[in-house]
């Protein structure tokens, strides 16, 4: 069994922020769970074009309020807490953040902590990350 306290997770530095977010990585590739588990905060004002071309994720929305738009389709979505989206088809999107906000994450393949966004808004694949 894994038990953590997210703030002994800040605490040991098991999280990594870019512009405007921060994400606190609760589990990791390396926990042997097949998926990874971050909080992630994203700050108000912000707005985050993502792709994640190697990873599918799936987002919970925690606290605040924002909104979503798939850029193929041109859709856009409200974030508010209790909405759940997943990008199922590495979807890329821009997140804007209305509010903090502060969102429960899950990446399959894990992360493993080390990665980072790429100019397109990706992370690298599981085995080009070192």
């Amino acid at each position: 069994m894994i038990v953590r306290d997210f703030d002994d997770v800040v605490k040991a530095g098991n999280s990594v922020s870019d512009a405007n977010w921060t994400s606190v990585r609760m589990l990791l590739a390396d926990d042997g769970m097949g998926f990874s588990f971050h909080i992630t905060f994203l700050e108000a004002g912000s707005e985050h074009t993502f792709e994640y071309k190697n990873h599918f994720e799936s987002v919970y929305c925690v606290q605040g309020k924002g909104s979503i738009t798939d850029l193929k389709t041109g859709e856009t979505h409200q974030i508010k807490p209790g909405t759940m989206y997943a990008l199922n088809e590495h979807d890329r999107h821009t997140l804007r953040a209305e509010e903090e906000l502060v969102m429960a994450c899950v990446f399959n393949p894990p992360v493993t902590g080390r990665e980072v966004h790429r100019e397109d808004g990706s992370y690298a694949a599981p085995e080009e990350v070192s």
